[in-house]
Order: structure tokens, then sequence, then C-alpha cells
């Protein structure tokens, strides 16, 4: 049978993408991403625009969330199953029409469908990544992931700032306005600039969405992996879910904008990621988590202090949230080293359940946070985090590693898994 762990490969003799692909992929897997995060920094203006309450606003960010999940679990799997390029424009086209909607919702239940909507079909950047894989030599697969990685969290850092501040100026619908051009627009481009690939698998649908069960059910450090990011996923966003509520109470009274401006600070994960890639490389990803794992339980206590108010207050916030995402992002490196040394076989349909448990993780998390502000306030945020992170830190602490697993990310193929590929 035909592994669907790669569903595009490079030409021979081909010397892969062009530069000009290249960065149009990493543009793409930004602004994809970025499609679920600037409602972050918009939900008190969503609440003021629409005169409900702050909690009820906040649901947009959890809808978009879910959605999200649902769409790594309901759609990335087609990646093995539909040549790319139709898939990847009709998604980010199908996005652009969500976006559209969202703008011009009269009230919030339609809203909450739209940013459903957008959630599902803006998994772009997680088919993109194993077609990128396929379409480069062995000895790029690595430097390509790591740009495409870096167009991601350039995403989900810069979509705060563009959402805050152009909803400050314009209003909410503005930055909603906005993202569906810049995703039909790209989704037009992409249309002339992808190359043609084909199908890895002729798998019939149901069993393309049954393998992630099924290796969720044969993998225990699938599992593992799976709490320790849905966890530390699910603080992040409570974080900044509750910090967007926060600076616009009244401590701050700073608005919207101030939430994109605190964004900015945290673009220094996109330098700290290599760093940590490297440092999976040489020690293995467990010393990694556990690192950042110990950084998110102390982000949690940094943030802690934003309740001093003023300079001092928002030093703290700056500090904390570049510690949490700095943890965040360090962590999940160390999660995909982990997993994809499981299966190599099985790359794609494995990611497909690490992100669905991932994105569950974070639309509780973004739930979670608001509820946890609107009953304890920014302290009830901060003990969620560490709650969180907590959880994640005993299950590590209590696994017992076995000592073929924890694969750096270019160690190679774990012992096993000539036997695991006869599963496949």
């Amino acid at each position: 049978m035909t592994s669907p762990a790669a569903s595009a490969t490079a030409t021979p003799g081909d010397g892969g993408p062009s530069r000009r692909v290249i960065i149009l992929l990493v543009l793409t897997c930004g602004v994809a991403v970025g499609n679920i995060y600037f409602p972050q920094a918009v939900s008190p203006l969503i609440a003021s625009g629409l005169d409900v309450s702050p909690d009820s606003a906040a649901l947009v960010v959890t809808a978009a969330q879910f959605g999200y999940a649902a769409g790594n679990f309901l759609l990335v799997p087609l990646g093995d199953r539909f040549p790319h390029r139709p898939l990847i424009v009709v998604l980010l086209g199908v996005t652009g029409t969500g976006l559209l909607g969202a703008a011009g919702a009269p009230g919030l239940p339609p809203l909450l469908g739209a940013s459903a909507l957008v959630g599902v079909t803006t998994v772009v950047a997680q088919v993109i990544a194993p077609m990128a894989a396929g379409l480069v030599a062995d000895d790029r697969r690595g430097a390509i992931m790591g740009t495409l990685l870096a167009g991601s969290v350039g995403g989900i850092l810069l979509s705060r700032t563009f959402g805050g501040m152009i909803g400050e100026w314009l209003g909410w619908r503005a930055p909603y306005l906005v993202a569906a051009v810049v995703a039909l627009c790209i989704a037009t481009a992409l249309a002339f600039a992808l190359p043609t690939t084909v199908p890895s698998s002729r798998q019939p649908y149901p069993a393309l969405l049954a393998e992630p069960l099924r290796l969720l059910r044969r993998e225990p450090d699938l599992r593992r992996t799976c709490v320790y990011q849905a966890t530390i996923f699910g603080g992040f966003q409570a974080v900044w879910t509750g910090v967007a509520l926060f600076l616009a109470g009244p401590e701050y009274d700073l608005g919207a904008q101030a939430v994109g401006l605190l964004a900015l600070v945290s673009a220094a994960t996109m330098f700290t990621s290599p760093v940590a890639g490297r440092q999976v490389d040489r020690r293995g990803s467990g010393p990694v988590n556990l690192v950042a794992m110990l950084g998110a339980v102390a982000s949690a206590a940094v943030l802690a202090f934003g309740t001093l108010g003023g300079i001092a207050g928002l030093v703290a916030l700056a500090a904390g949230t570049l510690l949490l995402d700095v943890a965040m992002q360090s962590g999940m490196i160390a999660n995909q080293a982990r997993i994809f040394a499981l299966r190599p076989d099985a790359r794609s349909r494995i990611n497909t359940a690490y992100m669905t448990c991932s994105f569950l993780g974070g639309s509780a998390g973004s739930w979670l946070g608001a509820a946890a502000y609107g009953r304890a306030g920014w302290t009830g945020v901060c003990a969620l985090l560490a709650a969180l992170a907590a959880v994640a830190l005993t299950r590590h602490l209590l696994h017992r590693p076995g000592g073929i697993r924890e694969a750096g990310a270019t160690g190679g193929e774990a012992p096993g898994n000539a036997q695991a590929k006869t599963r496949s």
C-alpha cells in the first residue's frame, strides 16, 4: 500500500520550488494561522460593538479554535488524497468567504458561525507542510520546515498586532475585511504558482479519518505528547484571551491596540525557535520539554505581577507573555521531533492527531480563560495557566523513558520503526 506520509515528491533533477514559491508558502502559512489569532485582540471591541458581555465576545475565539481542531481532523488528511493546488486554493477561497461573512455579521450568533467556518478551512498551513517536505530533497527538508514554522509563528504574533491596531482605528469589522481580501488574493496567486502534485494515497475518506484515531490508540508516546501540547497550548490560549480583557478593563483601560503591541514583544520567539530545535537535536526532546514546562509554570508567576498596574504591571505582562511564548514554541518543536520519529511512514496522519488534540486543548483554554477572568480576574487566569502547565509537568515527570523514542529532530528513525512500517 502506498504510504501517505508524503503527498508530493520531488522530481528527479529538480531543485525544488523556487524562492518565489517558498516565500509565497511562508506568507500563506502566516496569514492562514493568523486568522484564528487576531480575534483575540479585537474581542473587547466585538463586545462593545455588538453590545454583548466580554465573556460572550470571547466565544468568537473559542469558535475559531474549535473549528481549527475540526479542520485538522476532517480536512488535513485530504492532502494525501487530492492534489494540493486545488485543495489549498479552495480552502483559502472558503476562508476568505467566511471572513467576509464575519465582517458583515449583524450579531453574535452569525459571527460565531462564520468564525467556526474560518477555523475549519484555515488549516492550510498543515496541508502545506507535508507538501513542501515532498517537494524538496532530503537534505533541504529540515530547512524548509523551519522556514514555514517561522512564517506560522510570525502570523500568530503579528496577527494580534494587526487585529488590535486596525480594530482600534477602524472598528472590529475592519480586521476581518482586510484578512478576507488577503486570503482571496493569496488563493489567486497560489492557483498559478503552486506546482502540480500527485496524491500518494487512494484510501477512501472514512479510512483517512480513522487512521489518526488508530495511531492514538497504538502509540502511547503520541498520546503522551498530545497531553503535553493540549495542556500547554490551552494555557497559552487562556492567557491571550484573558490579557485582552485585562488590558481593556479598569486596571489599564488601554484598548485592543495594547494587545497588539504586547504581541510584538513576543516576536522574539521567531529567533529562539531555531535555538530550541538545535537543542532538541543535541539533547533529545525530553529535556527540552522539561525546560519548556518549567518555563510555562514560571511565566504564570511573572504574569501574576500584572495586577500591580502601571509600568511595573505592563513590564510583568510583557516579560510573562514572552516567556510563555518561548516555552510553548520550544515545547512544540520538541513534541514534533518526538512524534515524527515514531512512524516516519505516517507523519501526515500523526500530525493530524497531534494538531487536532492541540487545538482542542487551545479552544478549551480560550473558553476557560474567559471564564476564569470573569470569575477571578487576572489572578484566576494566571492560576489556570499554572494548573495546566503543572498537569503537563507531572505527566512528563511520571514518564519512564525507554530510550528509543526521544529522538531529536534530525536523529533519524527511532529503533522499532522497521516493525512499525509493516503495520502501515
